[in-house]
């Protein structure tokens, strides 16, 4: 039996600096296609829980060690992402320290969720729904 055409599975981690007033988030500006600023994250790998891969993800783009937190949602809309069709399992998280960008982040920037700059993806619906997470509790809607 051949094996199905899926979408491919990603992880994204909203990182709350803990240490700083306000709890700013990080972001890293993207060194590789698609360019612009976007949530630490990127793919699976073949073996890997998804939680190991938030954690591995956000260490290898930010440096830091972050403690997942929740689940935030999951975001499949299959235009999330103009090279193809990805899911995301989206973890909020927290960290202290000092975000250095590595690996596939061309830069790190911390900054208040409700002020952010341009976001790839849709990493701007990804971060109101945090903020209705931070302000509620309220995990993201479910969109059919």
């Amino acid at each position: 039996m051949a094996a199905p055409l899926t979408p491919l599975l990603t992880v994204d981690t909203v990182i709350e600096m803990i240490d700083r007033p306000g709890r700013p988030i990080v972001l890293i500006e993207r060194k590789h296609p698609p360019h612009g600023w976007a949530l630490p994250g990127g793919f699976v790998d073949v073996g890997e829980r998804l939680e190991q891969a938030a954690v591995r993800e956000a260490r290898e783009e930010t440096s830091l060690n972050v403690r997942l937190v929740a689940l935030l949602g999951c975001y499949s809309d299959p235009a999330r992402d103009r090279r193809g069709h990805t899911v995301s399992a989206v973890y909020v998280a927290t960290a202290s320290g000092e975000p250095h960008a590595r690996d596939d982040a061309r830069n790190v920037v911390l900054c208040d969720p409700a002020d952010c700059p341009e976001l790839a993806f849709d990493h701007a619906t990804i971060i109101a729904d945090y903020l209705r997470y931070r302000e509620s509790g309220a995990l993201a809607p479910l969109r059919c």
